[in-house]
């Protein structure tokens, strides 16, 4: 038997492929090319109207703040000129300078001081509602869970203004539970200890009392903090338990597991927490004015400032500070308006900077899809 002949492939014999540049498509059939024309149609449809949607969105948001531009930009004896549309014929910051005068009667400290309060408030209600929210998620009772986590709506879903009543009675006669006397004596120096009600042992008074804005951030009861319970719960909730299991495993108790292993891994619920505690306590003007009318708030000052009683003393003292002749109600109105933007500055600055630390960890806190 013959012996056969070993075949070596040569490049005649083998086939090779096109250069990637010169494939041939395939071809299409008539419906096949009317479904592509189809889809393309509709997605440039379906791209054109979210442009729209989204440009008509920002114009009416943006609108308003546009048109502030030529007003509070604007000198006050030019207020109402017809020619004047979008530019101001003549730039002045005035109406900035006397809002703040009017709004900040400690001059930039009162921004400070307001800056200051709702920090040391945010840290509170973080460090507070993360330990709350922690427990809900963990610890689980066949009737206890369902009713705190009812309880803790109720108290967002209640409005504050229907509480007053209870809470002026309360923090007028304040009794700490029968704690009172100790905590008076553990901290004699302490102020706001030192408002007993007459006719009352162990009792104070915690009305017009700064301490009680942060003693109640401390028990949970601050601003919009049941929200924040909420989120914490929801996060901790959707962090494997094995997590926890593992670290127990390894000899970590219940402290060093909650700080080592479940803090570390609520930043995005931390972030999104700081900064909605940041920005209510920042504006909040109920319980300041409740507790701390007389403190340095601006947001209060705000408010208490620019209301129609006060419209012809404001439009006087403008005429008497700065000798403008004209002091119509359009004055008063872009005096209110600078105010309100000299308010904002420090959120436009915390929004400009934790912009993209707000996108990620609220996408990566579950609270959105």
């Amino acid at each position: 038997m013959a012996d056969k002949e070993l075949f070596i492939p040569t490049r005649d014999t083998v086939a090779t492929p096109p250069p990637p540049g010169k494939r041939k498509k395939p071809k299409l059939t008539a419906d096949q090319n009317i479904y592509l024309a189809k889809r393309q149609v509709s997605g440039f449809c379906f791209n054109l109207i979210s442009v729209i949607l989204i440009l008509g969105l920002c114009f009416v948001i943006l609108y308003p703040f546009i048109q502030l531009v030529p007003t509070v930009l604007s000198a006050l004896e030019d207020l109402g000129n017809p020619n004047v549309i979008w530019i101001p014929e003549e730039w002045s910051t005035l109406s900035f300078t006397a809002a703040a005068r009017m709004t900040m009667p400690e001059g930039v400290m009162t921004m400070v001081k307001s800056i200051i309060f709702a920090l040391v408030l945010m840290v509170i209600q973080v460090m507070v509602s993360a330990m709350t929210g922690y427990t809900m998620a963990r610890v689980k009772y066949k009737w206890l869970s369902p009713v705190m986590f009812v309880l803790v709506v109720l108290v967002f879903l209640t409005p504050r203004q229907s509480l007053l009543l209870a809470q002026y009675i309360y923090f007028s006669n304040f009794d700490g539970l029968g704690l009172i006397p100790l905590l008076q004596k553990v901290l004699p120096n302490a102020a706001w200890l030192q408002h007993p009600v007459a006719g009352k042992e162990g009792v104070i008074m915690l009305i017009n009392q700064p301490a009680s804005l942060y003693m109640m951030a401390a028990l949970g009861n601050g601003v919009n903090q049941s929200l924040m319970i909420l989120i914490f719960s929801q996060f901790f909730k959707n962090i494997p338990k094995e997590l926890e299991e593992a670290a127990l495993i390894d000899g970590c108790g219940f402290y060093k597991t909650y700080f080592n292993i479940m803090i570390p891994n609520a930043i995005p619920a931390i972030v999104i927490v700081a900064i909605l505690a940041f920005v209510w306590n920042y504006g909040d003007t109920y319980y300041t004015r409740y507790f701390d009318p007389e403190g340095a708030h601006l947001a209060s000052e705000l408010a208490t400032t620019f209301i129609d009683a006060n419209k012809q003393v404001l439009l006087d003292r403008v005429n008497k500070w700065y000798g403008v002749p004209v002091t119509t109600d359009m004055t008063f109105d872009t005096l209110k308006q600078a105010g309100v933007l000299i308010f904002l500055a420090p959120l436009v600055v915390l929004y400009l900077f934790a912009q993209r630390w707000l996108v990620e960890n609220l996408e990566n806190s579950g609270l959105v899809g």
